[in-house]
Order: C-alpha cells, then sequence, then structure tokens
C-alpha cells in the first residue's frame, strides 16, 4: 500500500497536481530562514562587552553581548569582509563571510576599551564547527562595531536580539 502511495505522489508530482506549493516545504531542519541582508536601523546607548559561539542540532550561533539596551544591525554576505573607516580587507577562513556590524560601540564615553580581545583574529573557538570557520574582530569606528564571519558556505542564517540579558545573536543554518 505505502509503495502505491509514494508512487501516486510521484506521478502526481511529475504531472503537476500537487496541492502543496513548493514554498511550503521545509527546507533543512524545518528553518525558512534566507541568505539576503537582515537590518535594523534602531541605535541605543549600548557598548559591545563580548562576543561568544555556540553548537545547536541544525545551526551555530554567534552571541553578542551588550551593555543594553539592544542596538541596531546589519548584517550580510560579502566578498571580503573590511574595517569600518579604512576599508583595510579582515582574512578570514571560510568559503562565505558575513559583516556584521551593530550600532554599538567597543569603547565607552571617556574612549575605554569595553571589548578587547585577546586575539582579534580568533575571537572564539570555532574548530569542530560544522558551519563556523572563523570569527574575527575587525574594529570599533564611530559607534558601530564590526565582526566578520566566516562560515563554510553561503547558507541561510537570522539575525535576533534580547534584552534581557541584552545580545545580538547571529545564527547559521548548517545546510540548506
Amino acid at each position: 500500500m505505502r509503495r502505491v502511495l509514494v508512487l501516486l505522489a510521484c506521478l502526481a508530482t511529475c504531472l503537476g497536481l500537487s496541492t502543496v506549493p513548493a514554498a511550503a516545504t521545509p527546507s533543512y531542519c524545518g528553518l525558512v530562514w534566507g541568505s539576503q541582508d537582515k537590518s535594523s536601523g534602531t541605535y541605543a546607548p549600548a557598548t559591545v562587552g563580548n562576543v561568544r559561539a555556540g553548537r545547536h542540532e541544525c545551526f551555530d550561533r554567534l552571541v553578542i553581548d551588550l551593555s543594553g539596551p539592544v542596538p541596531g544591525y546589519q548584517v550580510g554576505y560579502v566578498g571580503t569582509v573590511t574595517q569600518d573607516g579604512s576599508g583595510t580587507a579582515v582574512p578570514l577562513r571560510g568559503g562565505a563571510f558575513l559583516q556584521i556590524t551593530v550600532h554599538a560601540p567597543a569603547y565607552d564615553t571617556a574612549g575605554s576599551s569595553t571589548y578587547n580581545p585577546a586575539d582579534r583574529t580568533e575571537l572564539v573557538d570555532v574548530r569542530g564547527y560544522p558551519t563556523f570557520r572563523q570569527a574575527a574582530f575587525a574594529g570599533s569606528f564611530e559607534g558601530r562595531t564590526a565582526v566578520g564571519l566566516g562560515v563554510r558556505a553561503r547558507l541561510p542564517f537570522r539575525v535576533s536580539t534580547l534584552e534581557s540579558p541584552a545580545r545580538a545573536v547571529i545564527d547559521v543554518a548548517h545546510y540548506w
């Protein structure tokens, strides 16, 4: 009986008789994220305090900890991640690169650093991660902080913000 149902479903699909539109078919792990740029234009008085990463079943996660309230962001795939202000290229490992910018400085009003990574080229240890290849600090300039994220390939991602504690979260799927 099961073989007959599978055969009928295949036949209906080949003849264009399927009643389920292609857009309704879930992608990997049911994630329906895209790979287009994502942004929020809000500004808020916050500073960057830390960058950390984690692995999940269907995606890798990068978290930028903030002093709150949560500011805006711009995240998108680029050919080369660059430093704000100078335009200097930030070398990264990976098949694709995300330029992540939060509208918050990595310094306080007195100019003292609020985030000073031990190694600007390796912000977090991502060895063994399915998607992430490298996270590097791309600088903080004129109230904005940039991070470059090298990933395995151009994969779907989402950006979210959380208020308590304040943070920006970038999730990149393991597969399409």
